[in-house]
């Protein structure tokens, strides 16, 4: 293609491209097979025909959005148009500035959508609007709202949506469509006839543990206490149907809104507090059944200490309890003793199981929580040969997060060798441009089909890969697993029907929300 410098596009990649230039598209592609270059081609192409106007280019992060932007500096030749990038440090005259000159800009969704607020500049001469991670173009999000104003006062609209997925919910996904005025899905999965030519083998490894005897006392007890509370919210006609800490939060969001509108009933004050404490009772198992001891232990320590300042007397009733306070006892004495949850043990094993495998493997440990990727960061730091690195998101929590700067470091001794496992949160899902992994592995299943489909997207794109699920029998871990699956599924054949559904010209897919 003119102006592509040193780049062959696949021929999906042609395919899904000659769709984008008639027609505005979703692109569903699983991560690394190669939106952006899709995204550059379109670009390329809007701009030949629409020499005297701009590309939009939208990223939900601002490392996102200069990833993007050094892509396309790297693939295009410098003569091709003048790309900037804008971020909130930019004063706003500077940015209307760079908005007059530039040719592709660069940004995060607030930034612009905040601008064209502001009526600083608007989108009339933007030939080509692409939103990256457009599963994000949902509720209330800024995406939709720049998408909405582009639909408005563009003369020449062509609109992209990028995402690895965009979730198993069909309502969902026509709204993303709705929202970004689709009139054509592209849909590849790594299953797919051309684009499975281009991918390496993915193997895949289910390691299932089992509780301790000494732990699944501790899970018993805590359990009954759960159970106690909840049948006392069922008894008293507050809770209907499972108790989780779905339904609980629910529950406790609408005794608020009750409250908030003068709702009288005294039972409903002490259902508020009985409510409160079960949804702490409900994270306390998920975190002894799916975490570690560690987490766990310092979780209890937490709630005793919301006791001794007498923040609620039901955390008060709750810390004095007999069986409560035996729990405590019984982790105490195991952590003293050096236990730690089987999976702790178990991720020490694969990591060293990885690397009698491959020389030196580069591996992401996928994990829910902070304290997990920290602690097993810890402990595998321990093995020889091993230099692991947490990576967390900039949220400052007890004291942990990380600067943009300090992400960027990571990824680049990454890069180069210096580190070869990250322990992550979801921060390392989406977008970022991680290197390629020898394995990915889950501290625990993820229910969500979008995270599955983007954390497993780390591996065996240009080398054989591995997959690697730990899951505790017995507990919510094996509920996560079969769903994330199921859903997988529904996404796909959600996205085919509405796909159908556009191809036949159905509109009425913008008015069935």
């Amino acid at each position: 293609m003119e102006f592509l410098k040193d780049i062959t596009p696949r021929r999906y990649q042609e395919d899904i491209f000659k769709t984008c230039i008639e027609k505005n598209c979703l692109v569903v592609l699983p991560t690394g097979v190669g939106k952006t270059l899709i995204a550059l081609m379109v670009a390329i192409e809007r701009m030949k025909k629409f020499s005297s106007e701009k590309v939009l280019f939208l990223a939900p992060t601002k490392p996102l959005a200069e990833q993007h932007l050094s892509y396309f500096k790297k693939n295009l030749p410098d003569l091709f148009g003048s790309l900037e990038i804008f971020t909130g440090a930019v004063n706003s005259k500077k940015r209307k500035e760079i908005w007059d000159t530039a040719d592709i800009i660069f940004s995060t969704p607030q930034c612009v959508a905040n601008d064209l607020k502001k009526r600083l500049y608007d989108l009339s001469e933007v030939c080509l609007l692409i939103e990256d991670e457009a599963h994000r173009c949902v509720k209330n999000y800024d995406y939709n709202f720049v998408a909405q104003k582009y639909m408005e006062q563009s003369t020449h609209q062509r609109i992209i949506g990028l995402t690895a997925s965009p979730g198993s919910d069909s309502g969902k996904i026509r709204e993303i469509c709705k929202n970004l005025s689709i009139e054509e899905v592209e849909l590849r999965t790594r299953d797919s006839p051309d684009v499975r030519d281009y991918l390496q083998e993915l193997e895949f490894e289910k390691r299932e543990v089992e509780l301790s005897k000494e732990i699944e006392e501790i899970r018993s007890i805590l359990r009954r206490i759960f159970d106690e509370y909840t049948d006392e919210l069922k008894m008293k006609g507050f809770l209907y149907g499972p108790a989780n800490k779905i339904t609980l939060l629910d529950l406790q969001r609408r005794l608020g809104a009750n409250l908030h509108g003068n709702f009288s009933n005294p039972s409903a004050f002490f259902a508020i507090s009985l409510t409160a404490q079960a949804v702490k009772l409900s994270h306390a198992l998920d975190l002894i059944e799916t975490q570690t001891l560690e987490s766990f232990f310092k979780y209890l320590k937490n709630i005793f200490s919301q006791a001794e300042k007498r923040q609620s007397k039901g955390v008060v009733r709750l810390a004095n309890r007999e069986d409560f306070r035996l729990i405590y006892a019984k982790t105490k004495a195991l952590l003293e003793r050096g236990e730690e949850h089987p999976k702790v043990k178990e991720i020490i094993r694969v990591v060293r199981d990885e690397r009698k495998d491959h020389e030196n493997p580069k591996l992401i440990i996928f994990t829910q929580f902070r304290e997990t990727a920290n602690l097993v960061s810890r402990s595998i730091n321990k093995l020889s040969g091993v230099k692991s690195k947490v990576f967390v998101g900039q949220a400052k929590k007890d004291g942990q997060g990380l600067s943009q700067k300090e992400q960027k470091k990571i990824i680049e001794e990454f890069s180069d060798g210096k580190t070869n496992v990250i322990c992550a949160t979801s921060i390392a899902e989406e977008g970022l441009d991680i290197p390629e992994v020898d394995s990915v592995i889950f501290y625990e299943p993820v229910s969500s089909a979008i995270r599955s489909i983007q954390r497993r997207g780390r591996t065996a794109r240009l080398s054989k890969g591995k997959l690697i699920i730990l899951i505790t029998k017995g507990t919510k871990d094996e509920f996560s697993y079969y769903t994330s699956r199921s859903r997988e599924k529904k996404m796909e054949k959600s996205i085919k029907k509405i796909k159908e559904d556009l191809k036949n010209g159905k509109t009425e897919i913008q008015k069935e929300l």
